[in-house]
């Protein structure tokens, strides 16, 4: 017993020894800091082709007639139709701050987009409030218009020859620039500072073919919503976003250690989509763009919503074919 108890007692000076000598050596191996990537979140390797090769004019649209008599659509009409359901269906987006997000406090969604929308349905109805808002990512504008789990999209959907084999657009009613959006003290200026870099897109937008056109590309990373993005670039997971500036500007309000950096990578005309081949309805909207421009409508909701990005620069002309 007194052997063992002497034991015991080495053992527990040993131990007691260990601990007093510091930490234990070096084992070479270093484990790098997380960053944690959003669900269905990947690298994406090659420019998908959203905008086409750009051989027509995606911004021209059909000419309107005189809006008619709200609630009282021509009979037989796509609009009829939509009042015969009672509401109008439209596909918006619920993460783009400014123009659609869902607002915390409410829950209601809100922006320049949801507004715009609203005016639709006025329109339409003779009532804003006859109206279904259906949150839609970006890859789902395209399969719901032509899956019918909408009536319309207005969700800063950019009008592209590539697309316009798929749907129908309106006029324009917005003209958007693409930059970028970092941490302010990165050191990244532009665009061109971007090489080598992780820089945060959203699939299924026209954002992501600038990227590829740069001279040295980075390394894109593809999320399903902008707020993934701005995540990411939180959590270091990216060093950029990349996208149409209003959106970014909505990003960095949320957090003001972010700046949108550097001139203009490209433009982007913002359309209402449509289902294909429904001219009467692209007509229709065309009339209410028309009778938000000219009766003030536009520019009250761009002074309610977005006059933080800058002076109003009114509402784009249209332009038409017959």
């Amino acid at each position: 017993m007194r052997s063992l108890s002497a034991m015991l007692l080495v053992a527990m000076a040993a131990a007691v020894a260990g601990c007093d000598s510091g930490p234990p050596a070096s084992t070479g191996v270093t484990v790098g800091p997380v960053q944690p990537m959003p669900p269905r979140a990947a690298e994406i390797t090659s420019a998908p082709n959203q905008r086409g090769d750009e051989s027509c004019d995606a911004t021209v649209s059909l000419r309107p007639g005189a809006l008619p008599p709200r609630g009282a659509m021509p009979a037989g009409s796509s609009m009829a139709r939509i009042v015969a359901n009672g509401r109008v269906r439209v596909g918006v987006a619920q993460d783009g701050y400014l123009f659609g997000f869902r607002n915390p406090r409410t829950g209601a969604l809100e922006g320049f987009d949801i507004d715009i929308a609203k005016e639709l349905a006025r329109d339409l109805f003779g009532d804003e409030s006859k109206i279904d808002l259906v949150p839609l990512s970006s890859a789902e504008r395209i399969p719901a218009l032509r899956g019918d789990r909408v009536d319309l999209v207005v969700n800063s959907f950019s009008t592209t020859c590539e697309r316009d084999k798929e749907i129908d657009f309106s006029t324009v009613y917005y003209v958007s620039e693409q930059k970028v959006l970092v941490v302010a003290n990165s050191g990244i200026r532009s665009a061109t500072d971007l090489a080598g870099k992780r820089v945060c897109s959203v699939t299924g937008t026209t954002s992501l073919e600038p990227l590829f056109e740069l001279p040295n590309r980075p390394t894109v990373i593809g999320m399903q919503t902008w707020t993934d993005c701005l995540v990411a670039l939180q959590q270091g997971a990216a060093e950029a976003i990349s996208t149409d500036a209003p959106i970014l500007h909505g990003l960095a309000l949320q957090d003001n250690n972010l700046a949108v950096v550097g001139p203009p990578m490209a433009f982007d005309s913002y359309a209402i989509g449509i289902p294909d081949g429904k001219t009467d309805l692209v007509r229709f909207v065309n009339a209410s763009l028309d009778r938000m421009r000219s009766d003030g409508t536009w520019q009250a909701l761009y002074q309610k919503h977005l006059s933080r990005l800058g002076p109003s620069p009114g509402p784009p002309a249209p332009k038409y074919r017959d």
